[in-house]
Formats: C-alpha cells, sequence, structure tokens
C-alpha cells in the first residue's frame, strides 16, 4: 500500500505535468491506482481490524517476549510450536512479525556472494562432530557432550548421534548408525581433517589404518576438506546451527534426563520439523528426496563393522589379572602371561576379555583407580591353584589342632581323674591322726 509520503511524492509528479502512466514506471503502482488516488486526494485509510479478530493478543505478545528472554537464540518455529501447544490458533507469520519487532532480523548480510555446490544423489555425504557440552552444564550434566551430524548431500536428509567422545571408535560408530538410518552408503564422504581419522602433512591428508579398514569394508572414500575450506563442508556445519538454536533451545525449556532420551527426542524432532518440511534450496522434503535417493546408495554390508574398543594387554605372569582403564580385572588361572584383547562396545561399561579367540571374562568397568575386581569364580580358581602348586615345596596344608583334653577332676564316684587311663583312689587322711601325724623324730631301720 501506498504510504503518506509516497502519495506527496506522487502529487508532485502530477503537478510537474507527468502522465499517470509515466507515475506508474517510476513508483511501480498501477495507472489506475495512481488516477484513482489523485481524484480522492491520498491514499485509503489503514484499516483496523476489530477487537475480536485480532490473533496476537497481549497474552501472547508477554509469552513470546517471555520465551525470548528466557532464549535469546530461539527459531521462531520453536516459539510457535511452543505457542500452538498452549493453545495459540494464529500463523506461523504472525509469530515471525512479532519476533522481529523485539528481536530484530537474524542474519547480516554476507560479505561475498556464494554459489551452492551441487551434487549427484548418492555421491556424497558430509559428517562431523558438534560441542555441546555447554548446553549439558545447563541442564546439570558433568562430562563431555558432543553430537555427531551427518547429511546426505543431495537429499538434505539428516542423522544427529549424541554422546561423550569424538574419538576414532565413536566417528565409526556415528557413521554406522547414520548409515543404518539412510539404508545404504554413500560413494564419498567428506569431513575435515579429522586427526582421529588420519594425519595432516602440509596439504595432503593420510588415513590411519583403521580408517582405510572402515572405509573397504564398506566400500566408500573417506575424502578431507583443505584447511580453511570451510564452504566445501558447508551442508554439515549450517545445520548445526539449527542444532543450537532450535532443536537444544528447545530442550532447555524442558531439559532432558538421559543421553537416550536426547537421542530418542532428536529423531522426532528431526523426522517433524526437518525432514517433513520443505528445504529452502531444493522446494522438497527431505524425506521425499532420500527415498529417490536411497536405491542409488551403496548396499550396506551384511556384517556390522565393529566399532568396540579393542586393544591388547598382558596378563600378569604370576596373578591372574589384567590391566583396563587403570583398574585391574581377573582372568582365568590358565591365561597367567599370556596376551589377551579387551573388548569393549562403545558407550558401553561392560567389556570382556579374549584369549585365543574364546571370551574368557566379562566385567563391569570400575572408576579408575578402584581396587582389584575380582570375579569369585576366578578367584577360587587362583587360591586353588596357588595351594596346590605349593604342596611338596616350601608350604604345606596344616590340618586342624586336634581339641584339648578336659581339665582333671572328681567324679562321680569319688575318685581323681588324672587323665585317660589313670583312676586312683582318693588317700584317706584320717589314719594319720591330727596334722599329718609326723612326730619331728628320725626312725632307724
Amino acid at each position: 500500500m501506498m504510504t503518506q509520503e509516497e502519495f506527496m511524492d506522487v502529487k508532485g509528479m502530477r503537478a510537474a505535468g507527468m502522465t499517470y502512466a509515466e507515475i506508474a514506471d517510476a513508483t511501480g503502482y498501477h495507472r489506475t491506482t495512481i488516477a484513482k488516488w489523485i481524484k480522492t486526494g491520498g491514499p485509503p485509510v489503514r484499516r483496523v481490524p476489530a477487537a475480536e479478530r485480532i490473533v496476537l493478543t497481549g497474552r501472547w505478545q508477554r509469552r513470546i517476549a517471555e520465551l525470548l528472554e528466557q532464549q535469546p537464540a530461539l527459531l521462531s518455529t520453536s516459539i510457535h510450536d511452543a505457542l500452538v501447544a498452549e493453545g495459540f490458533d494464529g500463523s506461523y507469520a504472525t509469530v515471525v512479525r512479532a519476533v522481529r519487532t523485539i528481536r530484530g532480523p537474524r542474519f547480516r548480510a554476507a560479505k561475498a556472494a556464494s554459489v551452492p555446490i551441487e551434487t549427484a544423489p548418492g555421491a556424497e555425504a558430509q559428517f562431523d562432530f558438534c560441542d555441546v557440552s555447554a548446553d549439558a552444564a545447563a541442564w546439570g550434566w558433568s562430562g563431555t557432550l558432543v553430537c555427531f551430524g551427518l547429511i546426505l548431500c543431495w537429499s538434505r536428509w539428516r542423522h544427529w548421534w549424541f554422546t561423550t567422545s569424538e574419538d576414532r571408535e565413536h566417528t565409526f560408530e556415528g557413521l554406522v548408525r547414520s548409515m543404518d538410518a539412510a539404508g545404504g552408503v554413500p560413494r564419498v564422504g567428506r569431513t575435515d581433517r579429522m586427526g582421529a581419522l588420519g594425519r595432516s602433512q602440509g596439504r595432503r591428508f593420510s588415513l590411519h589404518p583403521p580408517a582405510v579398514a572402515f572405509a573397504g569394508h564398506h566400500g566408500m572414500t573417506i575424502r578431507a576438506c583443505q584447511a580453511g575450506d570451510a564452504k566445501r563442508k558447508g551442508k554439515v556445519e549450517r545445520p548445526f546451527r539449527q542444532l543450537r538454536e532450535g532443536f537444544l533451545a528447545e530442550q532447555h525449556l524442558d531439559p532432558p534426563t538421559s543421553l537416550g532420551q536426547l537421542n530418542d527426542r532428536a529423531v522426532a524432532w528431526l523426522d517433524r520439523r526437518v525432514h517433513a518440511a520443505a528445504h529452502r534450496t531444493t522446494r522438497v522434503p527431505p524425506a521425499e528426496r532420500l527415498a529417490v535417493e536411497r536405491p542409488l546408495l551403496g548396499p550396506l554390508p551384511a556384517m556390522r563393522f565393529d566399532t568396540a574398543y579393542r586393544e591388547p594387554r598382558r596378563v600378569h605372569p604370576a596373578i591372574p589379572l589384567v590391566s583396563w582403564r587403570g583398574v585391574r580385572y581377573s582372568v582365568p588361572t590358565r591365561a597367567l602371561g599370556q596376551t589377551v584383547e579387551v573388548h569393549q562396545p562403545v558407550d558401553s561399561d561392560v567389556f570382556t576379555v579374549r584369549w585365543a579367540g574364546q571370551t574368557v571374562a566379562a566385567h563391569t568397568q570400575a572408576p579408575s583407580g578402584s581396587d582389584d575386581v575380582w570375579d569369585p569364580t576366578h578367584h577360587a580358581d587362583a587360591v586353588h591353584a596357588a595351594v596346590s602348586a605349593a604342596t611338596g615345596r616350601h608350604l604345606h596344608p596344616v590340618p586342624p589342632p586336634p581339641p584339648p583334653p578336659p581339665e582333671p577332676g572328681p567324679d562321680d564316684r569319688g575318685r581323681l581323674t588324672v587323665g585317660d587311663g589313670y583312676d586312683v583312689a582318693a588317700p584317706d587322711l584320717t589314719v594319720y591322726g591330727d596334722g599329718c601325724g609326723c612326730t619331728g623324730q628320725m626312725v632307724s631301720s
């Protein structure tokens, strides 16, 4: 609608002798509209809707301001969902206008123009980690929290997995989970120069042998971007902004209580808010494009890649204990001095000890610095083996001592019991008279 200032300009143009067609070309309004407003003396007054038709009442305006005060970076889509859950029946555009009035625009113009990098269906996926430990600390959690993210470049289908580390084993686990969820393997997996996957030498990046084995197992290629080339991996970097400003901002309103709950919420949020909505670039929901892309992905391997921690350990030569992460754990005595393999799945506190292709022990991981952890069977075995090996040398089993004999004393017949095998009659002292009957004189024979 033409403003009052624009009408004054139009009026001045008309007074200068310009035709309606010339004024229309200069202002962008239709010549019939300009002629009508010139004749009526100005544009119509802005319509004011009736109070009962106003959707964004003072109550909802205050609620929007309250949500933005709690989370200043909260997206308008998150605010609209929260209001709808509380009974708001207005449109998303209404909420956007209110949010912009309070917060202003979110983005500024870029310094330079860029062109999207197009990829064919099934050709490439990008993956990376995002550190969200600050959000976990705000929920009262301790320790590190990271999010592994993967996106199929053609369909824009995403997968997020929250975990506690970004080492090589967790990277492999995130890739396996993402490809299982997508239903196939992309030809190329692109990431930055992760130290967990390889080593940088100038512009050259060489994969570590485990990463080569992982790529070969899945029939894919792992490629690293050049240093400073953030735009080449922008398809996975930009969604992390939505992770922080959208998903995690909503979680602060109702913090999760466990890692499993957080991952379940992430899957549901992506399905509802990302995969079912039209993408801004492709104009098609990622779920629909994934249905087209999935047959063009490589097949999943028949056997799942083992992403667990696997490390060799030497059992103590005399005591059946093996060290794992600062604590010693028991194994059978037959493994004394042998090299065993400790196998612990990612994000599990239970590990097994393998020897000669067989599992010989299973333990629950104890906090670092704890005392030795013994399996009762292993302990009994070790004690029996130690005693048996010492018999005939410097140690002998000692039988328990016999019970002591009863104390001497008179029995029911007035006899004095001296001990086993002795029974003596009590002496009669009355034959000696008073005292002992001794005269003190020597008697000669």
